[in-house]
């Protein structure tokens, strides 16, 4: 029995998030190795800007690779683009695994970032363009999602080899860098077994192509089905209308003002994500930890922990997005994050290292950071990847993408490479910075940002050209143009059928 459509079009997105298992397992895996006792002695005890530097050297080449992905996914298509960049990360993985001297740690750091930034731009797209309008937000929370299934992973093998191996062991934190290597070479060897995008197929000039992985996706290869021919309609409608009238696609981006808008919007939603806080949190818990005097074993326990809570708010995001939408989830998380965080920092200011009693205040330090992990898990985390992924023209998405995930991939590097600085100069003060950034991270997008979700992806332009910019007072109802459903309606009055309410449901 052939799987209903919805569901074949999930799981083509939950194996190639894969791709973001890696991002998720090296951001978790790394707080360990760099506290590990045999890492230290191995490196002869790195000073704080040298682990600085193996934290953020890892999303500076993942700045790049997404930059190398915005050019590579127009040119060779979705899928080579998967295979290449997980190609690069084995190299970088095996590399660090095998490091003798931090330069080369440096090197394996800097190379699977690479391969990082090309996956985590290009997956979200790659999902995006192959889903249902109406599964669309959880089909691209997928990269949230299996980003945590890296970090949970991660927490409890980074839990084992530190407790496992002696502390003179180098296979306290060789075992847990060499293990990530393994999904890399899976999703190589069997992405292009999958569909590529029909979108890009098209716009390749591969109509009967594009039009058969339509129909694959939507209707079990059935290629008169209603909503294909409807859906192939307007895309190629709209690819033939952006050939003809619009500039290059990565000049459209500056010159057309939607397009702009649009830009300046995906890329404040990734700058967004690292200022509530989440990367120094991932990066240096155990440092973060001990201003509550908290060890480092038990630190890793409680992360673990915190990291199946991550998870089954994921789960939950996934579940729900689509009917919640993505404009009030973004900026309640927000506003939530900072309640956190102000709890967080009154704990960390009234309770210091040495303090007596503090066993309390402690255990209220872990509650409330596994608080943050799940807001930031339900909320900004997924909506960071699928708001990006959906907003932007065919022409102009992969280069739309890019230069959003570059943004990200920039605040990343700068927070890696900061907070250890910050931490051992300043203390809890550091955490003012995120009570601030989430406050005007849901003050801005309650401005500026219009609800995106169910709009099928052609329909994008319309809504960012039409709508206005200070949106609170914004109608949905007024901004819809129901293009895609008066075509299927079209279709079905030819053909005397109405088969696609059944294929599609």
């Amino acid at each position: 029995m052939a799987l209903p459509p919805k569901w074949y079009q999930f799981l083509v997105g939950v194996f190639a998030s894969l791709g973001s298992v890696l991002f998720g397992y090296d951001l978790g895996v790394i707080a360990q190795v760099i506290a590990s006792p045999s890492f230290a002695k191995e490196f002869n005890d790195p000073k704080a800007n040298e682990t600085g530097a193996v934290v953020s050297v890892f999303t500076g080449g993942a700045f790049i690779g997404a930059g190398v992905a915005g050019v590579l996914a127009d040119r060779i298509g979705r899928r080579l683009t998967i295979m290449i960049g997980a190609i690069i990360f084995c190299l970088g993985g095996g590399l660090q695994t095998g490091a003798m001297a931090l330069s080369y740690l440096y090197s394996g750091r800097a190379i699977a970032g690479l391969g990082v930034g090309v996956l985590t731009m290009i997956i979200p797209l790659y999902q995006a363009e192959l889903a249902h309008p109406s599964i669309r937000g959880r089909v691209t929370a997928l990269q949230q999602f299996m980003l945590g299934v890296g970090a949970l992973a991660a927490a409890w093998i980074s839990y084992g080899t530190f407790t496992g191996f002696a502390p003179d062991d180098n296979g306290q934190w060789r075992t847990s860098l060499g293990i990530q290597i393994l999904p890399a070479v899976v999703l190589a060897a069997l992405i292009l077994l999958f569909p590529e995008s029909p979108r890009w197929l098209i716009d390749q000039g591969r109509t009967e192509d594009g039009l058969k992985t339509l129909a694959r996706l939507h209707s079990h290869g059935n290629i008169d089905d209603a909503w294909v021919r409807a859906e192939f309609e307007q895309i190629q409608e709209t690819i033939t209308y952006e050939h003809e009238h619009e500039a290059s696609s990565i000049g459209e981006l500056f010159s057309d003002r939607s397009c702009l808008r649009r830009l300046v919007l995906a890329c404040a939603i990734q700058a967004s994500v690292q200022m509530t806080g989440v990367s120094a949190i991932q990066y240096y818990s155990p440092e973060i930890y001990k201003l509550m005097g908290i060890a480092t074993e038990d630190t890793l326990k409680y992360q673990a922990i915190s990291s199946v809570l991550a998870l089954i708010a994921q789960a939950s995001c996934i579940l729900f997005i689509d009917r919640l939408g993505r404009r009030w989830p973004l900026i309640c998380g927000n506003l939530f994050n900072m309640v956190t965080f102000i709890i967080a920092t009154a704990l960390l200011a009234k309770f210091p290292p040495g303090a007596n009693n503090n066993k309390s205040a402690a255990w209220a330090f872990i509650v409330i950071t596994w608080l943050y992990n799940i807001s930031f898990s339900a909320t900004n985390g997924p909506l960071s990847w699928i708001i990006p992924a959906e907003i932007f023209d065919t022409k102009t998405r992969a280069y739309g993408v890019m230069i959003a995930t570059m943004t990200s991939f920039a605040f990343n590097t700068m927070i890696g490479q900061i907070t250890p600085i910050a931490m051992e100069n300043i203390g809890y003060k550091f955490y003012i910075l995120f009570v601030v950034g989430n406050f005007t991270n849901a003050l801005f997008f309650w401005a500026v940002l219009p609800e995106t979700a169910k709009r099928p992806l052609e329909e994008m332009k319309y809504l960012f050209t039409e709508a206005p910019y200070f949106v609170p007072g914004m109608k949905r109802v007024d901004y819809e143009t129901h293009d895609l459903e008066h075509r299927v309606q079209e279709v079905e009055a030819k053909q005397g059928y109405t088969s696609h309410v059944e294929t599609h449901a």
